[in-house]
């Protein structure tokens, strides 16, 4: 995977973009954050999701290998509000695929910075279903 494009969409190559936060670099904002989070979906690295989902929502297991899988096909980044040092929204959309199904997941998700690591709090679903791609 190092010498492919980033599945965030960035446009960079992944091992320059959300490979270097799944190998342990801490996230520099919320928006590198959700990237490499739906990298880390797209990927099946579940134990990435967990060690970066915040401790007081985080659930005890994804199973994020359930059949069957959603196919990921892109991720638009829409908008990455810093509302202080530790607190950020960022709301995105992904499109994926679910039995020959087309879905958009457009969500607004909060973000803590805790112990200078940025963490997934929740998110607010705007959106879900068989919308066109």
């Amino acid at each position: 995977m190092s010498a492919a494009v980033c599945p965030c969409g960035s446009g960079r190559l992944y091992a320059g973009c959300c490979g270097r936060l799944h190998a342990g670099e801490t996230a520099p904002d919320a928006e590198s954050l959700m990237r490499s989070r739906y990298s880390a979906y797209v990927l099946g690295r579940e134990d990435y999701l967990m060690a970066t989902w915040h401790p007081a929502t985080c659930p005890a297991t994804l199973d994020t290998d359930a059949m069957p899988r959603p196919q990921w096909l892109g991720l638009a980044v829409k908008s990455h509000i810093p509302l202080d040092d530790s607190h950020a929204t960022v709301e995105f959309v992904a499109r994926y695929k679910l039995n020959g199904r087309a879905f958009r997941l457009h969500e607004t998700s909060r973000f803590e910075r805790l112990n200078g690591r940025w963490l997934y709090v929740d998110g607010a679903i705007r959106e879900s279903g068989g919308a066109p791609l």
